[in-house]
């Protein structure tokens, strides 16, 4: 018998400054919740003020981990080590595997519209910890949608019954869905057992375990383990990320934009980024089985 997911707990953003002093609102690494394995971060930064996020975020490096931007709307330029370059604007999805290290840059464009989106960080096993970064860059009309009973799905990875999401081959097997819904439609979603989940609400209410009592944006919603997730939009319909992914289940040692699994390999990431040593070159990929 197929299991619901229901609602194991309902977090409120914590406003926080980070970068160059871009305001935004952090969902997860807070005290509230440090990790949702293999999540380790997600913030909501946007703002219709250039003064809250023009200082954007300049130079900085990142190692075992990879960093997921989808934009909203405005523009934000990416540039790293790597070679890679392009500017992400409304319903853009940028997803960075920094692997054995890189340093890149992301800096917000002022336009009068303002500027608004989401960045998620993933874990990355102890096995790619270490190996060569990867950068996929895929614009708003190459991300395939999926419409029915008054639901609207962007795909951008993971699948929606035959839709296919836009960004593969990542290792935590990943669904990362922009659902909207129309006023009172519901929307039902398998999700693989034993993978954890969460929703944010940006934008109405839903009701997801058939309670009658409804989130209110903006929440993250965690969810319980189970096979599916059914979700009912509010009265003036709702808008929210549907994320799931595999567990890794292995240690964690974290420090700013590092994350392996031990202290020594912080000390490590710390010493070769003092040194010069820190970005990936194909002499020091380490692929362990």
């Amino acid at each position: 018998m197929k299991t619901q997911r229901k609602i194991a707990k309902l977090i409120s953003p914590t406003p926080v400054s980070d970068g160059a002093g871009v305001k935004l609102n952090r969902l997860i690494a807070t005290p509230t919740l440090d990790y949702l394995d293999p999540f380790l971060l997600l913030d909501h930064f946007g703002s219709d003020n250039k003064d809250d996020y023009i200082a954007g975020f300049p130079e900085h490096p990142h190692r075992g981990i990879e960093t997921v931007t989808y934009m909203l709307k405005g523009k934000v330029t990416h540039r790293d080590t790597m070679g890679n370059e392009g500017t992400i604007s409304a319903g853009d999805i940028q997803w960075m595997t920094a692997g054995g290290g890189l340093m890149h840059e992301e800096m917000p464009v002022a336009e009068e519209e303002g500027l608004s989106g989401f960045q998620l960080w993933v874990n990355l096993p102890k096995k790619l910890k270490m190996t060569k970064p990867r950068y996929q860059e895929i614009k708003a009309d190459k991300i395939p949608v999926y419409e029915k009973d008054g639901a609207k799905v962007k795909v951008i990875a993971g699948e929606v019954g035959d839709v296919q999401g836009a960004v593969t081959e990542i290792y935590a097997e990943p669904n990362y869905l922009d659902v909207t819904l129309e006023p009172n439609a519901e929307f039902t979603h398998p999700i693989a057992l034993g993978h954890n989940a969460f929703a944010y609400i940006f934008d109405g209410s839903a009701d997801f375990d058939e309670s009658g009592n409804f989130a209110h944006n903006p929440r993250l919603v965690i969810l319980t383990d189970g096979d599916f997730v059914k979700i009912k939009a509010g009265e003036n319909g709702a808008r929210f990320l549907l994320v799931s992914g595999k567990p890794l289940n292995e240690p964690i040692a974290r420090y700013g934009p590092f994350v392996m699994n031990t202290r020594a390999e912080l000390y490590q990431a710390i010493e070769d980024l003092q040194n010069g040593t820190f970005v990936w070159t194909e002499e020091k990929e380490v692929v362990t089985a």
